[in-house]
């Protein structure tokens, strides 16, 4: 056998050998990598909402009698003792002394009403009072550098509060007001034979008309409702937030407000987190204990003027919030003893490191050690991935 055929014997040889080897060995497994970069984290708690004017005041019949039709449609605009409904006095019954007694009572009561109603609203504005000199304080120890910026918005909030309490303290005083002139007048008409005047029942302050649970003429009870009104400006919204959420959720906490409609999310403030929660039932059956959140809109008026009460909106609670941390995705994290761990691409192949994490959110997580920005991670390690198996870029 010449040279060339032990030549070419052996670079067959080679060949076979190779292409057994390359067989036999591991593939590269394909993975989804990601690049641990720098970003802005927010950790929040999402939940659906219901807007809900704040003042609304529910105008019920003080006396009974036949009420002729009320003329208003919702949505109309309603004026501070403006006539909204007329009942005529019951023709079928006389009022006798026992009657005249009761008319009398509920007018002690509603003098006693509207007395407790000046003592309320002399505390609400005193409390308002207080609360605005808290802000100015507070302004000038931001200016000086003494109080942080969350403290500032806290005091704000409380204004707010406090002035929006001052404002319904007053409202409650005019409804007792109007109250007292009521049971005056059924009191006067009590025990007359003769035919009288209907009697007017007039809206306590000025709004639009948001409900009406009886529109048609006909037979009405004191006390039953014949129309609600109210002020769209001051739109709130509740949210019924997880009891377990609540008690991350704090008073001047910063809101975000979408799917509402519009374009742009709306900004808001957590006003009141309701110390008592109460048992829901869920879709799927399951008791949940919920807790009522009520938020204050921050945005101008102008972007959600067409917003209105009871209109669902998602409210995203914000927890926590960073700018500039090293981010990579929740889903490249699993667990190595009582730590995290990830897997890394490192020429090719898979290493695994233990990192140390602090906030999460659903989709991302912060990395405080481990990490350097620009390596990149396996987004969504499977049972095939291990340490020192070669990858292959997806």
């Amino acid at each position: 056998m010449n040279w060339r055929a032990r030549i070419g014997y052996a670079v067959l040889a080679l060949l076979l050998i190779g292409g057994i080897v390359h067989g036999f060995s591991p593939r590269p497994v394909p993975a989804d990598l990601v690049e641990a970069a720098p970003g802005d984290l927010l950790v929040t708690v999402e939940e659906e909402g219901r807007t809900r004017v704040r003042e609304r005041y529910q105008i019920a019949a003080p006396v009974s009698g036949h009420a002729r039709r009320i003329e208003l449609k919702v949505g109309d605009r309603v004026e501070a003792g403006q006539t909204v409904v007329r009942i005529e006095p019951a023709r079928t019954a006389e009022l006798d002394a026992r009657a005249r007694a009761q008319a009398q009572a509920r007018l002690e009561a509603a003098l006693a009403a509207q007395r407790a109603a000046r003592e309320q609203q002399q505390a609400a504005e005193a409390e308002a009072t207080l609360a605005r000199q808290e802000l100015a304080r507070a302004e000038a120890l931001v200016r000086a550098q003494f109080m942080s910026q969350a403290a500032l918005d806290q005091a704000a909030a409380r204004d707010r509060a406090a002035a929006a309490g001052a404002r319904a303290a007053a409202y409650a005083g005019e409804v007792a007001r109007h109250e007292v002139e009521l049971a005056r007048a059924a009191l006067m008409r009590a025990g007359r034979d003769a035919p009288v005047a209907p009697l007017p029942v007039v809206a306590p302050v000025a709004g639009y008309v948001l409900a009406l649970p009886r529109e048609s003429e006909g037979a009405v009870q004191p006390g039953q409702p014949l129309l609600e009104i109210g002020n769209p400006d001051s739109l709130e919204v509740v949210v019924e937030v997880l009891s377990t959420a609540a008690v991350r959720i704090a008073p001047g906490a910063r809101v975000l407000l979408e799917r509402w409609g519009g374009e742009a999310s709306l900004e808001g403030r957590v006003r009141v987190v309701e110390p008592a929660g109460f048992t829901k039932i869920s879709a799927l059956g399951v008791e949940e204990q919920r807790v009522r959140v009520v938020i204050d809109l921050v945005t101008p008026r102008a972007h959600w003027q067409r917003l209105g009460d009871g209109y669902r909106v998602e409210a995203r609670f914000v927890l926590w919030q960073g700018e500039g941390v090293l981010l990579i995705p929740a889903s490249a994290l699993f667990r190595q003893g009582d730590g995290w761990a990830v897997f890394v691409a490192e020429a090719g192949r898979a290493r695994l490191r233990a990192v140390e994490i602090g906030q999460r959110s659903g989709l991302a997580a912060q990395v405080l050690q481990g990490l350097q920005p620009g390596e990149r991670v396996i987004a969504h390690p499977d049972d095939r991935i291990a340490d020192g198996v070669r990858l292959r870029p997806r």
